[in-house]
């Protein structure tokens, strides 16, 4: 049996070092190639730490909607245990979602996820998919004609995990693209073999027909006036 994990976060900002925390955390899980019914989900209260209004406006997620929500102490061994050993994915996970998890983790005192598990879809895509003018979560789901409905008027951790889940298997069936390096690297060596390039060609002078002549200098005399 093979077991993944896609999940995804929505915070109080894009800056744990500064302080900003975990607000929600959604995952889904797929086994042997099909997304099942076992998810998680849950929304974490931030413990003081205020979300300013243009983070808001992105998941829609306020200070006192999470006023009565657990703390990062409560989920964050529901979420582990949840994860167990299983390959993780996230969507530009090793920028941000991995790290901001792991320090949340960290400041827990607990053991964190290992780089072994993490797994990027932003980087597979862009090792598989030539063709969109954008690699996000977003521009990669409609490239696979996967439906957005579900998102229209906010981010949610759970929404974008089965998104990603959906683009994940969307990916794992697409041909890792070639390596056009040693193509490239062909073509180039053919053009320098080219006996044309590089070659000492003599100066060639053409006269200039009298009346073509003329007619050039009629009109710079035009011009100038």
């Amino acid at each position: 049996m093979k077991r993944v994990i896609c999940f995804d976060i929505e915070t109080t900002g894009f800056d744990y070092m500064r302080g900003d925390r975990c607000i929600e955390i959604g995952a889904v899980e797929i086994i042997d190639g099909k997304i099942t019914d076992n998810t998680f989900h849950e929304y974490i209260n931030p413990e003081g730490k205020i979300i300013p209004p243009d983070t808001y406006m992105v998941h829609k997620i306020s200070n006192a909607f999470l006023e009565d929500k657990p703390k990062m102490s409560e989920i964050a061994p529901k979420f582990m245990e949840f994860i167990g050993d299983s390959p993780i994915v996230a969507h530009n996970g090793l920028d941000f979602d991995f790290p901001f998890v792991n320090h949340e983790l960290e400041m827990l005192k607990m053991p964190t996820i290992p780089r072994e598990q993490m797994l990027d879809s932003l980087v597979i895509a862009r090792n598989r998919v030539f063709g969109p003018k954008s690699y996000t979560l977003d521009a990669l789901a409609k490239w696979y004609g996967i439906s957005l409905t579900a998102r229209a008027d906010a981010h949610g951790a759970l929404i974008d995990s089965e998104i990603l889940a959906k683009v994940y298997l969307e990916l794992e069936n697409t041909e890792p693209a070639p390596d056009v390096s040693e193509i490239i690297a062909k073509q180039h060596a053919a053009m320098l073999a080219h006996p044309k390039v590089g070659g000492n060609f003599p100066y060639r002078k053409f006269d200039v027909p009298a009346a073509d002549l003329e007619n050039h200098q009629k009109f710079m005399a035009e011009i100038q006036k």
